[in-house]
């Protein structure tokens, strides 16, 4: 599928972000970065919010590209969308996050206790990895939307 075919298929709508609306994503996914990681909770909601915030990464980019998606199965759209404009060497990370959404849609909907602790450590790792990557791909192609010009990633 090609992006011109998502927008034809009304499953991308055209999308003016701002570093705003980027930041405000950000802060989003840093709260859900610092949920993740408090080892009380169970690991099916620890693997629940580090998953949503690598979507918000994602949107994050689908945005900074001009795009957003719209109507049922956003989520895989949101990962279908990545593939075509991330570099071909993440395509294996967006499989395993599309993979995750899976067992996501499993433990948010169907049943409890279907993601172990490793799983949930796994996807937090990550997602944290990830979001240095996509805030590093921001400053490096979009500068003029690079979320709060003073928040720099994390090592």
């Amino acid at each position: 599928m090609t992006l011109k075919e998502l927008l034809n298929d009304d499953k991308l709508r055209a999308h003016k972000t701002s570093a705003q609306e980027l930041a405000d994503i950000l802060k989003v996914t840093e709260r859900d970065l610092a949920d993740a990681a408090i080892p009380v909770l169970s690991t099916d909601r620890r693997f629940t919010i580090a998953y949503n915030a690598i979507l918000q990464l994602s949107t994050m980019v689908l945005y900074a590209k001009g795009y957003k998606t719209h109507g049922a199965g956003h989520h895989f759209t949101t990962f279908e969308t990545l593939k075509l404009i991330l570099p071909p060497e993440y395509n294996e990370l967006i499989n395993y996050f599309d993979s995750c959404r899976g067992k996501r849609n499993i433990s948010d909907y169907d049943r409890a206790g279907v993601v172990s602790k490793q799983e949930s450590d796994e996807i937090l790792t990550e997602a944290i990895a990830f979001k240095k990557n996509i805030l590093n791909w921001l400053r490096t192609n979009y500068p003029r939307l690079y979320p709060m010009s003073n928040i720099k990633p994390k090592e």
